[in-house]
């Protein structure tokens, strides 16, 4: 008998488990790029970010995470802070569509179910694949030429604390570091058909480019209490 009733359980966890809590919601914030012009610092939102978040919260602990990104990254040598660059004087736009999937694990427990308010800090990691504009400075001038779209992978590293607004709306903040694959958001090294044209290349061309999302998130959550069943 007490086989059966394990069996029962297992399958009635089963089922339930296709009732999880999810959230789906938006983010708005800043980014920043850090690379071979401009500031170096590692928080400086310059330029406007928004997009769509949605999250299935598989655990008390931990969540499967998408989310999909726009924003404009820039940079200017006369806003850094090293002489150097500002006697250079290089400057860049570019943009970034970006998709990730991944990872959040909250700090301690963040049940949506229990009645009270909660709040707790939290990572997140993944794969981000994101498009830009491959860039190139052409020799003699200080202007920036689009000659391509491209794309390439980026690892996120997030921390970020949430809290529970009600029984139906999650409040988060967040700062989101993205290291690429690609050093070419500043048109530093030009790929493609230009990536032997050393004469057009400049800065540190051994180290590839970030950028980073700095914003808050707002999500309503739907779908009925989920079973969390350890065997």
């Amino acid at each position: 008998m007490k086989y059966l009733a394990a069996v029962i359980l297992l399958i009635g966890c089963s089922l339930t488990s296709l009732s999880q809590t999810y959230e789906i919601g938006g983010f708005l914030g800043g980014s920043n790029y850090i690379g071979d012009i401009g500031k170096t610092n590692y928080i400086a939102p310059n330029n406007l970010a928004f997009g769509g978040i949605f999250k299935w919260n598989r655990s008390a602990r931990h969540s499967f995470r998408g989310t999909i990104i726009l924003s404009d990254i820039s940079g200017d040598d006369a806003e850094s802070s090293e002489e150097r660059r500002k006697q250079r004087g290089y400057s860049f736009k570019n943009s970034i569509l970006e998709a990730s999937l991944g990872i959040e694990f909250t700090f301690w427990e963040f049940n949506l179910h229990s009645g009270y308010p909660q709040t707790t800090p939290y990572l997140y990691t993944g794969l981000t694949y994101f498009g830009y504009n491959s860039l190139y400075k052409r020799s003699g001038s200080d202007i920036m030429i689009e000659y391509d779209n491209a794309g390439s992978f980026a690892i996120p590293m997030v921390v970020g604390l949430k809290t529970s607004i009600g029984t139906r709306f999650v409040l988060g903040m967040e700062i989101g570091a993205r290291y690429t694959f690609t050093d070419n958001l500043d048109g530093s090294n030009p790929t493609g058909g230009l990536e032997n044209e050393d004469t057009l290349k400049f800065g540190n061309i051994n180290s590839d480019d970030w950028y980073v999302f700095t914003g808050v998130t707002l999500t309503v959550t739907f779908g009925r209490e989920p079973c969390y069943c350890n065997f």
